[in-house]
């Protein structure tokens, strides 16, 4: 069960149709798709000498080669090890070493970073440019045939973003890589030949994943030739391509409907905005419905189990009648087809309905462990289950509200309290745009409450006027103690807000 059956038998049934665009133009159909792969499979078994199993990493920008490259990789029964293209080259270095990778295919700019690492780390034998006329030749060598896969061989090794220390290595098998794929189908949308998912976020995270069900189904995969999200290119490329699907992390839905070149744009091809990989607060979400229309799907998951733990369908999002519709908005959903979601306390012990405890998980999307890393793996695989590190609470009708990650909770005089909660209430106020609620050291009640607010263009908003409105909507003793104003907050590849970098300026 290679999972590179999907361009294979796509390629049999549409040989046709377009595959790859770049930009507006379409760069390969099916055939030429599955051609290419098939010659590149054949050189990184025979050219390069790689046996099944081995590990291969992708650092590059988003463009069109990287789903040849990845699909040769798995056809060739090997492993993929996608990269952020984003990272430091220490972070490079360290996965590629880490994952023993024997190749690395890169982007251009990224090849000339890389290419010194071949002579510092023992597993690695060559940097390949997906730009250069040699790559190109790659894709001619004698074509290789589609390798038999168990359903629980290794596919795809991704490693998580390391805000808490080094990145681990997901373990992902081609059963975890379908399971995805089918939950897409379940609980997402469905796909027609000829939709198109335009990747304007990474396509090593989240987006390359939901690439796959267009590659099951005879869609359109299209890189912006940017290389990444431009609001008004990608109003541009929605123009373009009818049933256009995307994912987004939720900075993006609200930096799209921000831009100068959203109003007035055409947006009738926009089929589905797929959202996640952050917190979209209610007041968000509703403005976000207000300017596109309920064409959005939320869905929760994280690298363990990729995109794949609870979702809120757009069914649910579009009905207005709803008598908890706040209350939904602002959850995350329900658990996916495939998935069963638990809340358990500090014991692993299941909690009632309401109450807040760690987010688990488990179901043939969850990942196999951690790579080289035994510990790491029975602690967050612990009892079967796929502890989160993300606290939460299941109301009676099945939604799962997130709280925060349990790092972020802020105890203060031995209550828990969740900036979640406040960062709802303060961005319902006209001045704010963005907000994050950390906890700071204190002496007697062992953290306070503070606030980072991004006002609004204009005029500011004093402190008095956001306690004032905090007290409208929360505890008192949930309010902060303090607020800073900044131009932005600090976040990372993916949009995540890293509120351990203002802990740090609140250290500083």
């Amino acid at each position: 069960m290679n999972i590179a059956n999907l361009l294979e038998r796509t390629a049999t049934t549409y040989p046709a149709l377009p595959s790859l665009a770049y930009g507006k133009e379409i760069v390969a159909t099916y055939r030429e798709f599955a051609d290419q792969v098939a010659g590149l499979a054949g050189a990184l078994r025979g050219k390069y000498g790689l046996d099944a199993g081995d590990r291969v990493a992708l650092i590059m920008k988003n463009h069109p080669e990287y789903w040849i490259a990845l699909l040769a990789v798995w056809r060739a029964g090997l492993v993929a090890v996608p990269v952020n293209a984003k990272l430091h080259i220490s972070e490079f270095r360290y996965i590629l070493e880490n994952s023993d990778s024997r190749l690395a295919f890169a982007t251009a700019e990224l090849a000339d970073q890389l290419t010194p690492l071949v002579n510092e780390l023992p597993a690695l034998d060559a940097i390949i440019s997906v730009q250069d006329d040699s790559y190109q030749a790659l894709k001619t060598e004698g074509p290789l045939a589609l390798q038999d896969a168990d359903p629980d061989d290794l596919a795809w090794l991704f490693y998580t973003s390391g805000t808490t220390g080094k990145p681990k290595g997901a373990m992902l098998s081609h059963r975890n890589l379908l399971t995805a794929v089918l939950s897409y189908f379940a609980d997402v949308t469905a796909i027609e030949p000829g939709d198109a998912v335009i990747h304007a976020a990474p396509q090593t995270h989240g987006s390359g994943i939901y690439g796959l069900p267009l590659i099951a189904k005879a869609g359109i995969q299209v890189t912006p030739e940017s290389g990444g999200f431009d609001p008004a290119e990608t109003l541009e490329l929605i123009a373009n391509y009818p049933n256009s699907c995307f994912f987004f992390a939720p900075t993006m839905v609200h930096r799209l409907i921000g831009s100068p070149a959203f109003a007035g744009a055409d947006i009738s091809n926009l089929k589905v905005i797929v959202y996640g990989g952050g917190p979209m607060y209610e007041a968000d979400i509703r403005r976000a419905i207000a300017a596109i229309g309920p064409k959005f799907v939320q869905i929760y998951g994280q690298g363990e189990a990729p995109m794949t733990i609870t979702g809120l369908s757009a069914a649910l999002i579009r009905d207005e009648g709803h008598p908890r519709r706040s209350e939904i908005l602002a959850s995350v959903g329900t658990e996916r087809t495939d998935v069963e979601v638990r809340i358990f306390d500090e014991n692993d012990r299941p909690l009632p309905i309401g109450e807040i405890g760690e987010i688990v998980a488990r179901g043939d999307v969850v990942m196999q462990g951690y790579w080289k890393n035994p510990e790491a793996t029975q602690e967050t695989l612990r009892g079967g289950w796929l502890h989160t590190g993300d606290m939460g609470c299941l109301d009676a009708d099945g939604f799962l509200t997130l709280k925060d990650r349990s790092k972020d909770m802020i105890i203060s005089g031995g209550t828990n309290i969740y900036p979640r909660e406040i960062e709802e209430a303060l961005l319902t106020h006209p001045l704010v745009e963005e907000i994050s609620v950390v906890g700071r050291p204190h002496a007697d009640w062992g953290e306070e409450v503070v606030a980072f607010v991004v006002a609004k263009s204009g005029t500011l908003p004093t402190p008095e006027e956001l306690d004032r409105h905090c007290l409208e909507h929360i505890a008192r003793f949930k309010r902060p103690k303090e607020y800073f104003f900044i131009d932005e907050l600090p976040k990372n590849n993916y949009g995540k807000v890293l509120k351990t970098d203002l802990r740090e300026k609140l250290a500083g």
